[in-house]
């Protein structure tokens, strides 16, 4: 009688609930430099960071640094209303082009898709001080990440 092949199946992806962009908000460096967004769809993500002395450099203008990571959290929550549902992002490039000093008190993003793909996004933000005068550009990729696979129970046993 011939052997019956077996195949092994391989566990399910965790799938977690829809995404909401605005969790970026609540950790890290997002929260820290007190990051706000103001509206975000598909197309287009609108935020605010209010300009305190944590964000200041030693000549008194907003550091380069805070203005990037500014827009890299934009393009983060704009992938992340993308993202099918247990998909994941994290940066894989991103430049940026300074034309004026930041100053506070408020510098404003305006986030746009350039490429929304499978495995891959491409958003360019526009930062702007108050009074409209154009700070940065910044344009980043974003990797997309499919869901991991569950971790296989362990056979039965004890770690030694």
């Amino acid at each position: 009688m011939a052997k019956k092949k077996t195949v092994k199946k391989s566990a399910a992806p965790v799938v977690h609930a829809v995404h909401d962009p605005h969790r970026v908000m609540q950790n890290g460096v997002a929260r820290t430099l007190g990051m706000r967004i103001v509206s975000v769809t598909k197309k287009r993500v609108v935020a605010e960071m209010p300009i305190d002395d944590r964000h200041m450099n030693r000549n008194g203008r907003v550091n380069g640094g805070a203005i990037m990571a500014f827009a890299d959290a934009m393009g983060a929550v704009g992938t992340i209303a993308n993202l099918p549902p247990g998909f994941l992002t994290t940066t894989l490039e991103s430049k940026t082009n300074f034309f004026a000093a930041g100053a506070g008190p408020m510098i404003h993003a305006v986030s746009k898709p350039l490429h929304v793909g499978r495995s891959t996004n491409v958003w360019q933000t526009r930062l702007t001080n108050d009074d409209g005068r154009l700070v940065a550009v910044v344009t980043q990729t974003q990797m997309v990440l499919h869901p991991r696979p569950a971790a296989p129970a362990r056979a039965g046993g004890t770690k030694k």
